[in-house]
């Protein structure tokens, strides 16, 4: 397609088509009631008067017949004939006028002016031709019956120059217009398609993004930042309510923009994150636009990097470690079989006894975590495998310790190295009947397998009767050698998690209703590879 062939908006060439047809229907009414009023004749020195009034009538009628029939501009072939009749019928009206005298020509050059606008290239110069050969022609036609129309040839020949001149003019304006049009349609459709790009990346970026007032009211929030915040909906409220920790970071910040902002944890088990803040300066107003990124795979990484660290450094010195530990245990333990040593000194053996046996799990545990070979998934049964781990566990128990195990019905299935899933649950089923056994002459554990409805993936519940967690120590359980038992050496959740973790599993802590505590493992799709 040419830039001449570039058609105009439907809204403009609608627009113009009704201008044209309202200039058409108000000439007609001027030449109608001029000829109803009989002044005519002393305005115009009439050449045919009956044809006039005819031709005139006849003018106004058409064009209440084109407005009612043409509507749409893109008919060219509709449009086409309207402009063509209308010349022929102005024709007409400017030889019944006595020819160029009258001013008809003028009407002329204004309905080729507005064809050409319609109607673009050879099109439109063809009703230029016609309006001006009929003027031409008429001019002759009329010299035959008056001599004095022999003097008109010349107004005839500019008039008919003046219909060519208002054709090309009129078609290099509109074609600079249609150019302009398109360029317009095409940036708007590039801002568009920027916008909706930038609205795109908006939504899928994993860095939470809000944007505040100078109250703390929140203009725009991603779902990033809402699912790092454990929000539904933040637009247009205030956000001190919801989360004053960031707030608070905000206005240290705002006292000393170049102090880096300290780490949040918004909810008690969700990530860590790392707020930045940069002014937004828009017109008057200054808004805060907050980023706020989960650091916890970047902590958790540098912790791995620590205790990987800390591995290597022990398997170099666990043997001079260890030698010394076995002598201390093995003269405690000869020390408590004298039967010369008193009530209180056998009890301080016990306590090197105890001690010499913690340190050694320790180690145990740190080599553990650098010698931690890669997970093999495997395709598991839940339901049979957990029935199978719970009698082989329950053989072990004392007479003071149960364990329960409730399973849905229907097959549950997963993904996950059935060594590493012994290891967790023996872990956390023995700390659960450890707190249980505290609380309880019966210490017991349950175990509840089932479905999750929500998300439909397998879902596995440890729950004892125990103390439980405290506030200040939930952000804290899964922290390696942090723990609340003096027995304990606080990698047994931590390296639980890693071990679920790897198997693209969860492990998550919950508080239960009832007292106690609820270890929940999430576990991966079955058709989900590791």
């Amino acid at each position: 397609m040419t830039n001449a062939d570039l058609p105009l908006s439907n809204n403009q060439s609608l627009r113009i088509l009704r201008l044209s047809h309202l200039y058409r229907l108000i000439i007609g009414l001027a030449l109608v009631v001029l000829i109803s009023s009989d002044i005519d004749e002393q305005v115009l020195d009439l050449a045919n008067n009956t044809l006039f009034r005819y031709v005139s009538w006849t003018y106004l009628g058409c064009n209440l017949l084109f407005a009612a029939w043409v509507r749409n501009p893109s008919q060219l072939l509709q449009v086409f004939t309207v402009a063509l009749l209308d010349v022929v019928m102005l024709s007409a009206l400017f030889y019944a006028a006595g020819g160029s005298p009258s001013g008809i020509g003028n009407l002329l050059i204004v309905a080729v002016a507005i064809a050409n606008i319609l109607l673009r290239g050879r099109i439109g110069l063809l009703i230029a031709a016609v309006a001006a050969i009929g003027m031409i022609y008429l001019t002759f036609y009329q010299s035959i019956s008056r001599p004095a129309a022999a003097n008109q040839y010349l107004q005839a020949g500019a008039l008919g120059a003046l219909c060519f001149a208002a054709a090309i003019v009129l078609q290099g304006l509109t074609r600079r217009l249609q150019l302009s049009e398109s360029l317009a349609a095409q940036r708007a459709a590039d801002v568009a398609n920027l916008e909706a790009l930038n609205s795109l990346i908006l939504q899928r970026m994993r860095t939470g993004i809000l944007l505040l007032d100078s109250q703390h009211r929140v203009l725009l929030a991603n779902p990033g930042a809402l699912s790092l915040l454990g929000q539904k909906s933040l637009q247009g409220k205030v956000l001190d309510p919801h989360c004053i920790e960031l707030v608070k970071r905000l206005q240290q910040w705002r006292i000393n923009p170049s102090m880096r902002p300290q780490s949040l944890q918004p909810l008690s088990n969700g990530p860590l994150l790392q707020p930045s803040f940069v002014h937004m300066q828009r017109g008057e107003k200054v808004d805060t636009l907050v980023f706020l990124d989960d650091i916890s795979q970047i902590a958790q990484q540098a912790q791995q990097l620590k205790l990987a660290s800390l591995g290597r450094l022990t398997a170099g010195i666990a043997h001079e470690i260890r030698n010394p530990l076995g002598a201390i245990s093995h003269a405690a333990q000869l020390l408590q079989e004298s039967e010369e040593l008193p009530s209180g000194d056998r009890r301080l053996a016990q306590i090197i006894q105890d001690h010499s046996r913690r340190m050694n799990l320790v180690i145990e545990n740190v080599l553990q975590l650098s010698r931690r070979r890669q997970a093999e998934p495997q395709l598991l049964d839940l339901k049979y495998w957990l029935h199978r781990f719970a009698s082989e566990f329950r053989q072990n128990l004392p007479e003071q310790q149960t364990l329960h195990l409730k399973t849905c019905s229907g097959s549950l299935q997963t993904r996950m190295d059935p060594h590493q899933l012994t290891q967790v649950l023996t872990n956390l089923v023995q700390n659960g009947l450890r707190y249980s056994s505290q609380c309880h002459a019966q210490g017991q554990v349950w175990l509840d397998l089932f479905r999750d409805p929500v998300s439909d993936l397998p879902v596995l519940e440890v729950l004892d009767d125990g103390p439980g967690v405290q506030d200040d120590q939930l952000q804290h359980i899964f922290e390696p050698f942090y723990t609340t038992d003096n027995k304990g050496t606080g990698l047994g959740l931590y390296i639980s998690r890693e071990l679920c973790e790897s198997n693209q599993a969860r492990l998550d802590y919950q508080r239960r209703q009832s007292g106690g505590s609820c270890l929940r493992i999430t576990f991966a799709h079955s058709r989900k590879l590791s």
